[in-house]
């Protein structure tokens, strides 16, 4: 691929905030760093707090909000490639939990809506994605990226993002409108995400003196933590740390 072939002739990182950073396209990632900004600002946060009304708690299916409902039926949708990105990476438990999730929350749950796997059966999502597979393949994390609209994310993550559309299946099995409303309902899923925590957001891009550096710390602690990646990078926010723990992400 081609974004993993550039990751091998990437910059060598340096420490930054306590973090390796690889940031050789800091320049142009700066520059789209400001058009996301002023996307989330103009179009994106409004939207949230529009969709953030009608209710105050996603415990009580009376109270949920209009951003809770198609923020679920968005993480339902995602679900069957997840399972297959499970499959890739030779973790049969978490792909039949989803499997099993996904099955449960489209009947019972109403196509979605409501979470009946979660609440009452235990089924939580594990989340996964073709980054992800990636990393467990071994493919280096390359280099730092922000991307249009998309935002944060690194060159083994971006290929991830393409893998992931070829291989939902949604995308094989619908045709026309039916894989346009699909992609709609993710698409508006993550815009209410974006409602459900967007105190935090608005307060890392507007409230920072460097968002950019900011985003860029926050997205890849947390995202090195997801796949088990820290390795003996520093991290300001917690200051007991065991550098000795070694973390397996894939464990059952």
């Amino acid at each position: 691929m081609v974004f993993l072939t550039l990751a091998a002739c990437a910059s060598d990182p340096v420490m930054r905030d306590g973090i390796m950073v690889n940031d050789p396209y800091e320049g142009a990632n700066r520059r789209i760093h400001a058009f996301n900004k002023g996307v989330d600002a103009r179009l994106v946060a409004p939207v949230a707090r529009l969709a953030s009304g009608g209710g105050e708690s996603r415990g009580n299916a009376q109270q949920m909000r209009p951003a809770d409902l198609v923020a679920n039926v968005g993480a339902n949708l995602s679900l069957p490639g997840k399972v297959v990105n499970h499959l890739l990476q030779g973790r049969p438990g978490p792909a039949i939990r989803n499997g099993f999730r996904f099955a449960v929350n489209s009947t019972l749950g109403i196509a979605g809506l409501f979470d009946p796997a979660g609440s009452d059966f235990g089924l939580d999502e594990v989340d996964t994605d073709f980054g992800q597979t990636l990393a467990r393949w071994g493919a280096p994390e390359g280099a730092y990226l922000e991307l249009p609209v998309l935002g944060p994310s690194t060159q083994r993550d971006a290929a991830g993002r393409v893998v992931d559309i070829v291989l939902d299946p949604w995308n094989h099995v619908l045709t026309g409108r039916q894989a346009v409303g699909v992609l709609g309902l993710r698409a508006a899923g993550k815009a209410a995400d974006r409602a459900r925590f967007g105190d935090t957001v608005e307060g890392v891009l507007q409230g920072s003196a460097d968002s950019y550096a900011q985003t860029r710390l926050i997205w890849l602690m947390h995202r090195r933590h997801e796949l088990g990646e820290e390795g003996n990078a520093f991290d300001p926010y917690d200051a007991i740390e065991d550098d000795d723990a070694v973390i397996d992400p894939y464990e059952e």
